[in-house]
């Protein structure tokens, strides 16, 4: 599944929302769904700095990819970036702390600085639905010292809540135009 909505008692069909949407993710690994209490714990790590509870928040989607087969073909794992202006403001990069931790529990490479983000846009969290793919459209790219590094691989973005997944389909769709072979999400908690 590509967009990451639960399909019920038979997994082998998608859910109607999921046949609506094109997107260049070819899997979706959802630890959680985003509601109480997680949805709390979740807020508090992303803007409140409870870093503490990172690992808390790990073992859902530790435990969904441990029984995910496709999740185990990938090879490298990059995360969602933060504009400079969002970093300097929050203090941390919640899906880098994410990524740090898992990439040495799965014994995969992390490249933390493969992917930019070079527009300062809009909270997705502040935007309605249909606005979120325009907000994020262009907004980020692939560092050239990292392109040779991405050719023909398996890569998965890791990130904390997917809702509409507009910026993980963009980040998808920027990662085969610029040589990966394949391209997962691996995210905490599907809203």
């Amino acid at each position: 599944m590509h967009c990451g909505l639960r399909l019920g008692s038979h997994p082998s069909t998608r859910r109607p929302a999921c046949l609506q949407q094109t997107s260049a993710l070819d899997h979706t690994v959802v630890g959680l769904d985003y509601a109480f209490p997680w949805d709390g714990l979740i807020q508090a790590y992303k803007f409140r700095a409870a870093l503490h509870l990172r690992d808390l928040l790990l073992g859902p989607l530790m435990a969904a990819l441990a029984q995910d087969a496709a999740a185990h073909t990938c090879d490298l794992l990059l995360s969602v970036p933060l504009s400079a202006s969002g970093l300097r403001r929050r203090g941390y990069n919640q899906s880098h702390e994410l990524a740090k931790p898992l990439a040495r529990r799965l014994r995969l490479p992390y490249e933390p600085l493969a992917l930019e983000r070079i527009q300062h846009s809009h909270a997705q969290s502040l935007l309605p639905k249909s606005e979120r793919s325009r907000n994020v459209k262009g907004a980020f790219i692939v560092r050239p010292d990292a392109l040779p590094r991405l050719q023909g691989r398996r890569v998965a973005i890791i990130d904390d809540v997917m809702t509409t997944g507009a910026t993980l389909f963009e980040l998808a769709s920027l990662l085969k135009r610029n040589g990966a072979a394949q391209v997962q999400a691996w995210v905490i908690a599907r809203a």
